[in-house]
């Protein structure tokens, strides 16, 4: 069986990335589901991210004759089918097994880019025939620079051509939620995981086919058996060290594009321009870091006439529709990039959800542009609502 045979069906069943994440609920366990979902703090970050993507609004123009819409993208030398990708998820396969493995199959198929976390629960080794050209990889800055470099190293031999460096950690957030939901990293086998795992047994047979999820590409570091945990190993290696400095040593050393992730300060923007970064990643962290953060849709404006077309804007955090997207180009955005969608997909559907979320964003978005009476993204600046009453 194939995503085409059973398209129709659930394109009437799960017309929304919003119905994929009520099936995902049911699917996964608590464990999973609350760090999916948590925020940090009270969440306010969260609601933040989507109530400033709702206030985007649009004014339609109506006879334009026969449209086609078009969604091919550029972006840093390369073409991709739609504008956006996938975006890099640590401990991916607690929410569902082999997630990453899937994810990278749909990329490659559709050419759009899938964005590896250091912190996966599968390595770029693992994941090299499955990508194609569509691999970009995620680094979380270890203090030690010859492990980041180890790093880069897999990276770029297991075929990933483009850097996504996160700087928006200089310290672990809390996520009271997961604590609550008895998450350790990495997972344990314990009484309370067991029973999640016996009332949810979908989820648990694919974890007991593909074992308990480890952040496997952080094992496969040289010496890592001499820490005491993964916990230990992350809280003595990772964060609290980057500096621009680091920075420019980690783009020199590889020898690709580099993008900044988590920029959402003016003085940082001008920064990035100034150390040469092939392009900025406005993000709050899916607003799992800092509670207090603006949305990264309410820098946008600002970012880009500080970019002024230089080096390529791209945004995450929130993004759940076809018309969300289009909000965010609309407001400056080059390039999106989307997790929790994805995640609800493959929670939802297994190895076919990714495929059903890309169709999902990509009818939904040109049925919003032909609604809007557009046919090129370029058009959208000229349709908000703003930008019509001035």
């Amino acid at each position: 069986m194939t995503y085409t045979d059973k398209m129709v069906d659930w394109m009437n069943r799960y017309p929304a990335v919003a119905d994929l994440r009520k099936r995902a609920h049911r699917r996964m366990p608590l464990v999973a589901r609350e760090y999916m979902e948590t925020g940090t703090d009270e969440d306010e970050a969260l609601r933040r991210n989507r109530e400033a993507l709702q206030a985007i609004r649009f004014h339609p123009e109506f006879l334009k004759g026969s449209m086609r819409p078009r969604l091919e993208t550029s972006l840093l030398d390369r073409t991709y089918a739609f504008p956006f990708g996938i975006a890099p998820v640590g401990l991916t396969g607690l929410m569902w097994p082999k997630a990453e493995v899937y994810f990278a199959q749909a990329a490659r198929k559709y050419q759009i880019p899938f964005c590896l976390s250091t912190l996966a629960t599968e390595t770029p080794e693992s994941l090299a025939p499955h990508l194609g050209e569509q691999g970009w990889f995620q680094l979380y800055t270890p203090r030690e620079e010859e492990m980041a470099f180890q790093l880069l190293d897999r990276a770029k031999q297991s075929g990933f051509h483009t850097l996504v460096i996160t700087v928006d950690i200089p310290m672990p957030s809390r996520r009271q939620r997961t604590k609550r939901a008895g998450l350790r990293i990495p997972p344990r086998l314990s009484l309370e995981l067991l029973w999640q795992g016996m009332t949810h047994p979908i989820w648990s047979m694919a974890t007991l086919r593909r074992g308990l999820p480890r952040l496997r590409t952080i094992e496969d570091i040289p010496g890592f058996n001499e820490m005491m945990s993964v916990g230990a190993f992350m809280s003595e290696q990772m964060g609290g060290n980057l500096s621009w400095e680091y920075v420019e040593r980690l783009k020199a050393y590889w020898k690709g594009p580099c993008l900044l992730k988590g920029i959402m300060a003016p003085a940082d923007v001008e920064e990035a321009l100034k150390r040469g970064c092939d392009g900025i990643i406005l993000s709050n962290h899916g607003a799992r870091q800092f509670d207090g953060a603006l949305s990264p849709l309410e820098v946008l404006p600002a970012a880009r006439t500080l970019t002024e077309g230089k080096v390529p804007l791209l945004m995450d955090s929130g993004l759940r529709s076809g018309l969300d997207i289009l909000r965010a180009l609309a407001l400056g955005a080059d390039f999106v990039l989307l997790g929790r969608a994805f995640l609800y997909g493959v929670a939802a559907l297994g190895k076919w959800g990714p495929e059903h979320v890309i169709r999902i964003l990509s009818e939904e978005m040109v049925n919003n542009m032909m609604q809007l009476g557009i046919e090129d993204l370029k058009q959208l600046p000229d349709r908000l609502a703003d930008a019509v009453e001035r």
